[in-house]
């Protein structure tokens, strides 16, 4: 059976003139399946809108990308109880050259793909990172949105896909705590939630939004601020977020160690009441 699907179509390829394989020109949303439906889809829908507004692309309507995942889940081998979707749209086919006019009509291809929920001793017992020597460019105007341009993200991780830690922590330019290559971070300090700023560069989470949104409603709120090396070191607690294990803790970055402390717990026990079965260990 198939992986990628476009128009109800199977997919082995993509078109050489195609913009996405040309030059990076589109986006792409990784949801979380479960249960047979995608997780914090509104949010994935909403950022998938803020990028093509930003890169001149018409976005898809959303039941056409629903009906499309639909079909993707139905027609692959991706058990949909539990797996993963990739929407991807570019800029379409046509001619080369970087300059464009609004994309009417994009090409949209959706996979979907088995998964597999992390031990639960992770959640437990918290992930080990690295600092990573790659830097985030700043000031990008795509900053915070889901482009296919990764390779920051490639180079970044490529740093420890030896070393066996779980996750890799990224920095800018000024030594500001950005992200991880496929998560974002939040700290605690004497009790305090911050993330950093991602207004430079950057990715925005779907799962970063839900945790801001849903701790906001308990009265909790999160400061979103900038993130120097030096708070990393006097933070009390670090954990993770990402759109397909929910939030992890941190229990070390190279020579800095944290507890899985009361907070992130808390953090952990509210998100696993508000749709994210994988918190709950």
């Amino acid at each position: 059976m198939a992986d990628w699907f476009s128009s109800g179509k199977a997919v082995g390829h993509v078109d050489t003139s195609d913009r996405g394989f040309q030059y990076g020109d589109g986006l792409f949303e990784t949801v979380a399946i479960r249960n047979g439906e995608p997780r914090l889809w509104d949010y994935h829908m909403d950022r998938l809108a803020k990028g093509c507004e930003l890169l001149s692309i018409k976005k898809p309507a959303d039941a056409e990308l629903a009906a499309g995942l639909r079909n993707a889940l139905q027609k692959s081998n991706a058990p949909a109880a539990y797996c993963a979707a990739k929407i991807v749209v570019t800029a379409g086919t046509g001619l080369r050259g970087y300059g464009r006019v609004l994309t009417e009509s994009p090409t949209v291809i959706i996979g979907a793909f088995p998964a597999m929920p992390l031990p639960a001793e992770s959640y437990h017992d918290g992930l080990e990172t690295v600092l990573c020597k790659t830097r985030l460019a700043i000031d990008s105007p795509t900053a915070g949105l889901k482009t296919l341009n990764r390779l920051e993200q490639v180079l970044a991780r490529s740093e420890f896909v030896d070393t066996g830690e779980f996750e890799g922590l990224t920095m800018d330019a000024d030594d500001n705590i950005i992200c991880g290559t496929i998560s974002n971070v939040f700290f605690v300090t004497k009790n305090a939630i911050s993330t950093p700023s991602l207004t430079r560069c950057g990715v925005e989470g779907v799962m970063r939004r839900h945790v801001i949104e849903t701790l906001r409603v308990q009265g909790i709120d999160t400061q979103i601020q900038t993130v120097s090396l030096v708070d990393l070191k006097n933070a009390d607690e670090v954990f993770l977020s990402n759109s397909q294990f929910g939030v992890m803790p941190v229990r070390s970055c190279a020579a800095m160690q944290w507890p899985v402390g009361d907070t992130t717990r808390n953090v952990m026990s509210i998100l696993a009441d508000n749709g994210v079965a994988e918190c709950r260990q």
